[in-house]
């Protein structure tokens, strides 16, 4: 298979091989951002990709967002698009999610975790539960199917179940009914914390 790196995401960006581009913000996500009420929460979204979801939050006030993706094709796309909100309320990073630092209130799961080769994943779960505060909330969708290669790179409920609750307290997974059309009857809704002590 081939490598999943930088470069394999840039030549993906450059010659517009993004199938999994909504070219907006999902709605069960748009849905959830709604029951933020405090728009001074610190906000990460991993592996972001066109950004829909982190725009559609600073339109609405959010006021601390920070996006990272490893494409520094992408990550100049957004700098220009984004450039109204780029250094004030918006952190833009070209960079290694996994080595990635910080602690925040919310982490976004939007097509990241699907994108990542399969052996990527329990140090997926391990990151999150590092990068969130105490009382943290990681919250997004999953492909709940598999695909023939990927990426993307499916999986079941629960698989996700025994994955995510090594590390994380999983609050809700469930079928999502407001997927975007394309994805309708294939994602799962899920949030998580950290595990009580």
């Amino acid at each position: 298979m081939e490598k999943l790196d930088a470069a394999f995401w840039d030549e993906r960006w450059k010659n517009k091989e993004t199938g999994w581009d909504l070219n907006a913000v999902s709605p069960p996500l748009q849905a959830y951002f709604e029951t933020i009420k405090e728009k001074d929460k610190s906000i990460l979204i991993p592996g972001c990709g066109s950004a829909y979801e982190a725009e559609y939050l600073l339109q609405n006030g959010f006021e601390n967002v920070t996006v990272i993706d490893i494409s520094a094709a992408l990550v100049q796309q957004l700098l220009n698009r984004l450039s109204d909100y780029a250094g004030k309320r918006l952190t833009v990073i070209c960079g290694d999610f996994f080595k990635h630092t910080g602690k925040y209130d919310y982490i976004i799961e939007q097509t990241f975790f699907c994108a990542l080769e399969k052996n990527k994943r329990e140090a997926y779960v391990t990151k999150m539960q590092s990068l969130l505060k105490e009382d943290g909330r990681l919250a997004g969708l999953l492909f709940d199917k598999e695909f023939e290669k990927g990426p993307p790179f499916g999986g079941s409920k629960n698989e996700y179940l025994d994955l995510f609750s090594t590390e994380l307290e999983i609050l809700k997974m469930e079928v999502c009914l407001t997927s975007a059309k394309p994805r309708l009857g294939t994602e799962l809704f899920f949030e998580a914390t950290n595990k009580t002590l």
